[in-house]
């Protein structure tokens, strides 16, 4: 009798045991984390977010592997969210473009509601850029020649319904002025193309910076509320006398659907990751500020910037037939 006893509280020990050991073993995160970004390899979001990646790899104790996922527009990865599990090992920069698609293409999916908001994380800073040999020496010039040559000034962006292709769209319209714009694939991809010769302007991220300071280009305005540090003498869009300025805030979603204390989970370890010293550098780099909100904080600016969206589209006629 006390042998069989003994079993079965030997027994009982060992399967508490396992199910504790089990539990451990799944404790998050106990593998890889993916983390996709909107834009190329080289550019501004890639170089800037991989130094995010690897502090917040540091904190987690896991690897979190940046996949870059360019194209359509900046919102691969939030689509790519949608097949995804809910477990915090898929992660995914939402850049504005997310807000603007239902209004430009037909989809399966609600960018406010298919999308668990985990944190804000910074936005960028913005600029029109021509070549140093360009005849366009400063913003009266770009837009004296916009309008003698109607449809032939081309512009570059980082593609379709992109923030800057959208601000670029909304500065035409309230100056009158048709522009031919030329859409690409990420920062990278636009730089080697007006540094290339393809096109005579471009409207990007400050991943312009190293070009400018390399005497390879010029600035001829800035889209934020103020004067950038890195380019002090450059005019804002409202110092221009247009009423826009454009800072574009990007942060971090996973799939729908996640337990709320996985999410505070992530976002604790991406809060500390992004305002490490060597995070804040990386971001100054290309005149980046943080830009902070909390998960509940960031799901009501996605619900909010959603309706405005909407209106920005429908008045540059840019919303998909209904």
């Amino acid at each position: 009798m006390q042998r069989r006893q003994m079993l079965k509280v030997l027994g009982a020990s060992a399967v508490s045991l396992g199910v504790a050991g089990g539990a451990r073993a799944q404790a998050y995160p106990s593998q890889t984390i993916k983390l996709m970004i909107a834009f190329p390899a080289g550019g501004p979001t890639d170089l800037t977010m991989r130094v995010l990646a690897e502090n917040a790899s540091k904190i987690l104790g896991q690897t979190v592997v940046i996949e870059n996922k360019p194209g359509a527009g900046g919102t691969l990865p939030a689509q790519a969210l949608q097949s995804a599990q809910p477990d915090g090992y898929t992660l995914a920069q939402i850049p504005l473009g997310v807000f603007r698609l239902p209004y430009t293409t037909k989809i399966n999916w609600d960018p406010v509601k298919d999308v668990t908001y985990v944190l804000c994380v910074t936005g960028y800073a913005f600029g029109v850029v021509v070549p140093t040999a360009s005849p366009l020496k400063d913003w009266k010039d770009f837009v004296a020649y916009a309008k003698a040559n109607p449809g032939q000034l081309t512009y570059g962006s980082t593609g379709m319904l992109t923030s800057p292709h959208l601000t670029m769209e909304e500065i035409a319209q309230k100056l009158d002025l048709k522009l031919n714009h030329i859409p690409y694939r990420g920062s990278s991809h636009l730089m080697q193309a007006i540094l290339g010769g393809e096109i005579m302007s471009a409207a990007d991220s400050t991943g312009f910076a190293p070009h400018v300071a390399a005497g390879k280009m010029r600035v001829l305005n800035t889209w934020g509320d103020k004067r950038l540090p890195t380019f002090p003498d450059v005019p804002t869009l409202k110092e221009l006398g247009l009423d826009i300025v454009q800072a574009s805030p990007y942060g971090i979603g996973a799939p729908k659907g996640m337990d709320p204390k996985l999410v505070k989970t992530i976002h604790d370890a991406f809060k500390q990751a992004m305002e490490m010293p060597n995070h804040r550098e990386a971001l100054a780099k290309f005149d980046q500020n943080l830009i902070y909100m909390d998960s509940a904080q960031y799901s009501r600016f996605a619900a909010e910037t959603f309706k405005k969206e909407k209106a920005l589209v429908e008045k540059l006629g840019l919303a998909k037939p209904s």
